[in-house]
């Protein structure tokens, strides 16, 4: 049993602190990751099979970094008390990094409209030796890695700030704050593309963006007092660290339908992470969308994602996060079914699939996250999101990396005119990713936090 230790109670201005940092940082999420950077780096690469096969290859590199930190870096700041430092570090480097991005070149719309990739040398400078598009990958690796390094420490505030009846509802409405943020950062990169200004002044003001609503979300978040076992005084942090995830790899399998869970929220984070990441970039391929028609397209999407979040959020506290999970995930079953089948339709198809998968969007992930909730011991929040982020990332290595591969050999030959059915033929694969998170879910039973002690006999094949 751990020490006895002091209660810090939350209170409504932490709450909506914790609510303006998923603002914040969906800047990041929308311009950087999904809608606008993926389709300029596009442009940049000079070769769109190359290119969207490396943004790929970036993402998978961004969650391998973090994969073999964070549980680490959680269990470290669950002992120190000092997940407010670790957050404040990692969202420094995205803000920092995406910042930089002004000095990679400024292209405008009207110089995109004219440029044709792949035909010609490309007209972009080498810089120390390497082509621009590689110091832009490595700049968005950069960048990634601290927005993805915030996460754990973020999501570790939830059970801090909620209780059994109320986890879902508040988790719904960080991810709906998060959809606002995102409406708001879709104007800003409206605004740049038609007063054709040069995208990477889009990208900057993401960054400005991110740190204006950070701060004051920071500074509002509260450190809980440090957790130490018997046993852990005077251990190094880094020792320390390594312990506990030790200890919660050893034991993960005690918490009740914990284990399958883990499989197929491994799953389905794997798809939902893959199809952020080519969303923007499959709307151009296949159904031929501009600049200005991809940011309306994920204007709407946000637009359908904010009721959805909150709507899931309420319904998770209803009939159990199970089951709302199960409904989410069968949604994005039927948008992505729909993308591949009805392709011939044009780019009506395409619209109707983003206001569908906006409504599984958030309240997806938003309901894994409280559910995931429910199975932790009250003294190990820290690290257990350390390992939720762990399963997570390891996910979200495959997702793009399995997508990028799946472009390259449906293509080998790099020609343009099978760029969009290599992309459809990397969908359907992304597909059956939520089909058997699915299957997997079914099997799961309704956690009840803090009771999670046996292996289920559900769980038997882990053993």
């Amino acid at each position: 049993m751990s020490e006895s230790i002091e209660v810090v109670p939350t209170d409504r201005k932490e709450r909506f602190g914790w609510y303006v940092y998923d603002l914040a940082n969906t800047s990041f999420t929308v311009l950087i990751v999904t809608a606008l950077f993926p389709l300029y780096f596009r442009v940049l690469a000079w070769n769109e099979t190359l290119g969207d096969a490396m943004w790929g290859y970036a993402g998978s590199i961004t969650m391998l970094i973090i994969a073999l930190t964070s549980p680490v870096l959680g269990a470290i700041a669950d002992y120190g008390g000092t997940k407010k430092k670790f957050l404040t570090f990692y969202t420094s480097v995205c803000v920092a990094f995406t910042a930089f991005m002004i000095f990679l070149p400024g292209l405008r719309q009207s110089e995109i409209d004219l440029l044709n990739p792949g035909v010609g040398p490309s007209p972009f400078p080498v810089f120390l030796g390497l082509d621009i598009w590689v110091w832009a990958w490595i700049i968005f690796i950069l960048a990634n890695i601290g927005f993805q390094g915030a996460l754990p420490f973020y999501n570790a505030w939830l059970p801090e700030i909620s209780t059994e009846d109320n986890i879902g509802r508040i988790g719904g409405y960080g991810f709906a704050a998060g959809y606002v943020g995102a409406m708001a950062t879709i104007v800003i990169a409206l605004v740049v593309i038609l007063v054709d200004l040069p995208y990477t002044y889009a990208f900057t003001l993401s960054a400005i963006f991110f740190l204006i609503f950070a701060i004051p979300s920071i500074l509002v978040l509260k450190n809980r007092p440090p957790k130490v076992f018997p046993g852990e005084e005077g251990q190094s942090l880094a020792k320390l660290g390594f312990r506990r995830v030790r200890n919660t790899l050893k034991n993960i399998r005690k918490y009740t339908g914990l284990p399958l869970f883990l499989v197929a929220y491994f799953l389905f984070s794997d798809a939902i992470t893959t199809v952020i990441y080519y969303a923007a970039i499959f709307g151009q391929a296949v159904y031929m969308f501009s600049t200005t028609s991809i940011l309306i397209f994920f204007a709407v999407t946000q637009l359908t994602a904010i009721p959805g979040a909150f709507i899931f959020g309420v319904v998770a506290d209803r009939i159990g996060t199970k089951k709302t999970l199960i409904i989410t995930l069968f949604i994005w079953v039927v948008a992505l079914a729909f993308a591949y089948l009805f392709v011939s339709f044009g780019a009506i198809v395409w619209w109707t699939v983003g206001m569908i998968a906006g409504v599984g969007m958030g309240s997806s992930q938003s309901t894994a996250r409280s559910m995931y909730g429910q199975f932790i011991p009250e003294d190990k929040k820290s690290e257990m999101y350390g390992f939720y982020a762990l399963t997570g990332k390891f996910a979200a290595i495959l997702g793009p990396f399995v997508y990028a591969s799946v472009l390259l050999v449906a293509n080998p030959a790099q020609n343009p005119a099978l760029v969009a059915q290599a992309h459809l033929t990397a969908m359907l694969v992304i597909l059956l990713f939520f089909v058997v998170s699915i299957l997997l879910l079914l099997k799961v039973r309704q956690p009840v936090k803090g009771e999670a002690k046996v292996y289920l006999e559900d769980d038997q094949p882990f053993v």
